[in-house]
C-alpha cells in the first residue's frame, strides 16, 4: 500500500506492505496509490509509491472479516485515544509523554511478534531519549515532539512489520482501507535509466487515465525539465497542471496533467491475451477496500469462463495486500478448499474456506455471492512488491499444488497478523500481534519462493516500453503443463 511521502527510515525494506487490524478488525492492508499518486519506484518493477501507504502496505496478515462499521470502530477508538490523551494532559502528563505511554503500554500489552529485545529496557532507554527533547517544556511538550523517539524505538524492537503511523500515515491509511478520496494522479512507475521513469499501470478512472497515459510509456521530463520525483510530488500537493514529455514506442508526446482528489479503489480487472485472446489475465491490484474484492473475482472468473478462457493468469505483482477475508474469499475461486489456525497468546482460531464461504471455528464469516471455482490451467504471477494476503493467496495456491507460482521471492511478511491501533489524538501503531500455521502445526513461509523464479530486472522494463510483459509472457506459457482439476474435489 500511497500518502504524501515520507523519509522510509533506513532499517526499513523500501517497499512497505501493511497488514492492519482496525481497532477489531484485522487488515492484510495494502498500499494502493497513496496521494503521490504518480507512485515512485525505488526498483525496477515494484510498486513502490514513496508515500507512506505504500510504505504502510506493510507486514503480516489479518483475521478475519473488514466491515465498514469495524473501520469506524478504529475511528471512535482514534477519538477515544484523543479523549484519554486530553485527560492525561489536564493530569500534568504532556501531549508528548502521553503519546509515549500509550505507544509502550501497546508494546508491552499486545505484541505477539518475534523480537527477542528487552522491551522494558527498550522503554527506559527511549523515556531518557523523550526526557531530553522535551526538557525545554516538560509539561506542555508536544505530541509531535514524540513521533521521532517512537519512531525510533519501534525501529529499534526489531520487527519490520512493526511501526509507528504519523496523523498523515494514519489518515491516508483510513482513506485507502474505507475506498475514499486522495488527491492524486493515478499512475505507479518503475525506474529506468535512473530518474526517468515507466507507466507500470493506470489507475481506472483517475486523472493519469483520462489524460491519456499507458502501460510501457516513459516519463522524460516534466514541464520541460528533466523528471524528479521531488517535482512531480510538489505539483500533485499544489494540484498544479503539469506537462509530461513522454515516450511511448520510440515516439515523443507530450501530456498534460493535473492531481485531483479522486477513489482510491482499484479493483481488479479482466483482460485476454495468448493465441486468439483465449488466455485470460485477471489482474488483482490489493485487496482493498474489504467486501469488494472476492466478489468481482469470483465475478471475474465466471465472465472468463463465459468467454472461453482456456487458461487463467493471475497477477498479484506489487499488490500489497489488504483484507485477508477477502483474499481467503478470492483464493477460493481456483483452490477447493483450505484450511488455517491463527494463533495467538489467547488460544487458537481456525478458518475453513471452501467455495466462497469462510468459517471461523465453525462459525459463518461471511461468503460471496454465486461462487466460482476454476478448474482449468492457472499460473500466478508475484515480485518482491507483492505482500502481506497477497503472499497467503500465492502461498495457497502453491500448497494445494494448484499451478505454479512465477516470479521473484515475495516481500516476506506472509506469515504474521498485524493490527493497527489509534494512539494520542490522531496517529496510530501498527503491531505484530499473531501467526498463522496450516492446521497440522506447519508455520507459514514468510515468503513464497516462485515455482519458477524470473527476477525482474530494468531490461525487463525497457522492454515493456516496446510492449513486452517478460513475466507475463512466462505465466501464459507456463499454463501449457499447468494442472487441472476435478469440479467435485473439496476436500482441505
Amino acid at each position: 500500500m500511497n500518502a504524501n511521502p515520507r523519509r522510509i527510515p533506513a532499517s526499513r525494506q523500501p517497499v512497505r506492505r501493511v497488514s492492519a487490524l482496525l481497532a477489531a478488525a484485522t487488515l492484510l492492508t495494502s498500499g494502493l496509490f497513496g496521494s503521490a499518486t504518480l507512485a515512485q519506484a525505488s526498483l525496477p518493477q515494484s510498486t513502490l509509491s514513496q508515500s507512506s501507504l505504500s510504505r504502510l502496505a506493510a507486514a503480516g496478515t489479518a483475521e478475519p472479516t473488514i466491515r465498514s462499521e469495524q473501520i469506524g470502530a478504529a475511528q471512535s477508538s482514534q477519538a477515544q485515544s484523543g479523549q484519554a490523551q486530553s485527560s492525561q494532559a489536564a493530569q500534568g502528563v504532556s501531549p508528548a509523554q502521553a503519546i509515549f505511554d500509550e505507544v509502550n503500554d501497546l508494546l508491552h500489552d499486545e505484541y505477539g511478534g518475534l523480537s527477542t529485545v528487552d522491551r522494558a529496557a527498550l522503554t527506559r532507554e527511549y523515556q531518557g531519549r523523550l526526557d531530553a527533547v522535551c526538557a525545554p517544556t516538560p509539561a506542555t511538550c508536544a505530541a509531535e515532539k514524540a513521533y521521532p523517539v517512537v519512531e525510533a524505538e519501534v525501529t529499534a524492537l526489531g520487527d519490520e512489520h512493526t511501526f509507528f503511523q504519523t496523523p498523515e500515515d494514519f489518515q491516508d491509511f483510513l482513506a485507502s482501507a474505507t475506498g475514499g478520496n486522495r488527491r492524486q494522479f493515478g499512475v505507479k512507475l518503475a525506474r529506468l535509466d535512473g530518474e526517468n521513469r515507466v507507466v507500470l499501470e493506470v489507475v481506472p478512472q483517475s486523472a493519469a487515465e483520462e489524460a491519456g497515459l499507458t502501460r510501457g510509456d516513459v516519463l522524460l521530463t516534466l514541464d520541460g525539465k528533466p523528471y524528479t520525483y521531488d517535482a512531480l510530488r510538489d505539483a500533485r500537493l499544489a494540484g498544479r497542471t503539469i506537462t509530461l514529455g513522454v515516450e511511448r514506442g520510440g515516439r515523443p508526446l507530450t501530456v498534460a496533467l493535473t492531481s485531483r482528489d479522486s477513489s482510491t479503489l482499484d479493483l481488479p480487472r479482466l483482460s485476454f491475451t495468448g493465441p486468439q485472446n483465449t488466455v485470460a489475465v485477471l489482474r488483482i491490484p490489493s485487496f482493498l477496500p474489504s467486501g469488494s474484492v472476492a466478489q468481482r473475482v469470483h465475478d471475474l472468473v465466471a465472465e472468463a469462463r463465459q468467454r472461453g478462457a482456456q487458461g487463467i493468469v493471475v497477477d498479484l505483482r506489487g499488490n500489497p495486500g489488504g483484507s485477508l477475508a477477502d483474499c481467503d474469499s478470492a483464493v477460493s475461486a481456483f483452490v477447493p478448499s483450505f484450511m488455517r489456525v491463527a494463533r495467538t497468546a489467547d488460544g487458537e482460531v481456525a478458518t475453513l474456506v471452501q467455495q466462497g464461504l469462510r468459517m471461523e471455528n465453525g462459525r459463518n464469516a461471511g461468503s460471496v455471492r454465486n461462487p466460482q471455482l476454476w478448474t482449468g490451467p492457472l499460473t500466478v504471477l508475484v515480485d518482491h512488491g507483492s505482500a502481506s494476503c497477497s503472499e497467503f493467496f500465492a502461498y495457497e495456491v502453491q500448497y494445494a499444488k494448484r499451478g505454479p507460482v512465477i516470479g521473484e521471492a515475495t516481500a516476506g511478511v506472509g506469515n504474521t497478523a498485524t493490527r493497527i491501533f489509534p494512539v494520542g489524538e490522531d496517529a496510530a501503531l501498527q503491531l505484530t500481534i499473531l501467526h498463522y500455521t496450516k492446521q497440522g502445526g506447519q508455520p507459514y513461509p514468510v515468503r513464497v519462493t516462485p515455482d519458477q523464479l524470473h527476477a525482474e530486472t530494468e531490461d525487463d522494463v525497457r522492454l515493456l516500453t516496446h510492449g513486452q510483459d517478460t513475466l507475463l509472457a512466462l505465466g501464459v506459457q507456463a499454463l501449457a503443463t499447468a494442472p487441472t482439476i476435478a469440479q467435485n474435489l473439496t476436500q482441505p
